[in-house]
């Protein structure tokens, strides 16, 4: 750019520093196109903020692909000045799926270890949550779009199940399901650091973790604004389709 306009270097920084502009960096960002949109996003706000009587509401997803990684040598202990250090290449020792839903209420967590995450490993979470919930208790489940979640035998299975209601997010907004945020903490508190001989010892970690988080659970409250939330997205799909 200095070489284009032909100023300096300098000029040119100085400009970028007065106008707080950052091309240097970059952040992810996925907006919905989903025509119902609005629709689906108060459905699944509203459950957030007047949960119904005599219900549980729970926010379901499955995290895929959990890797058992073994680093191919130790880390460096943590001292003075310095941080934890791992290798950056790794041994694989295969992949799970964890199912969970977040009580939004509570804040426990019911979980379930697959290998992989169709439709039939659903069908086996649903039938779990079926049993370890209260029977006179109605469920509402938070999902994405996701083909498993929509499956005709799940649909089969939800038609017999009366007490199950599913509201879906709007598609690209996984945000809105606040298991998500659990995912992230299981991630960077237990996943990513973990060193693992084999896939019992990730199932055996995960399992641990969950234990840990149900013991003193803390609920994930919904406090952002939903209509400082509709007028960002706005704002947003403005810019984009100019």
């Amino acid at each position: 750019m200095a070489r284009h306009l032909g100023v300096s270097k300098a000029t040119v920084q100085r400009v970028w520093s007065i106008n707080d502009i950052k091309p240097h960096r970059t952040r992810i960002f996925k907006l919905s196109c989903d025509e119902q949109f609005e629709a689906k996003f108060w459905d699944v706000i509203g459950i957030y903020l007047n949960p119904p009587d005599h219900a549980v509401v729970l926010c379901c997803d499955e995290k895929s692909q959990c890797q058992a990684l073994q680093r191919s040598q130790p880390g460096l202990p943590l001292a003075q000045g310095h941080i934890r250090t791992v290798t950056h290449d790794y041994y694989r020792h295969g992949t799970v799926t964890l199912f969970a839903a977040l009580d939004y209420l509570s804040g426990k967590i019911i979980s379930q270890v697959a290998p992989r995450h169709r439709h039939s490993e659903w069908l086996k979470f649903l039938n779990k949550l079926d049993s370890e919930i209260a029977g006179d208790l109605s469920i509402h489940l938070i999902v994405d779009n996701y083909s498993t979640h929509k499956h005709e035998r799940v649909e089969r299975w939800l038609e017999k199940h009366k007490r199950f209601h599913v509201r879906f997010t709007p598609t690209s907004a996984s945000w809105l399901n606040m298991v998500e945020r659990f995912f992230r903490d299981i991630t960077q508190n237990r996943i990513r650091r973990g060193v693992f001989q084999d896939l019992e010892q990730l199932i055996m970690a995960i399992g641990d973790y969950i234990d840990g988080h149900n013991q003193n659970p803390k609920p994930f409250i919904w406090t952002a604004k939903a209509t400082d939330i509709l007028e960002k997205v706005s704002r947003t799909r403005a810019v984009l389709n100019k």
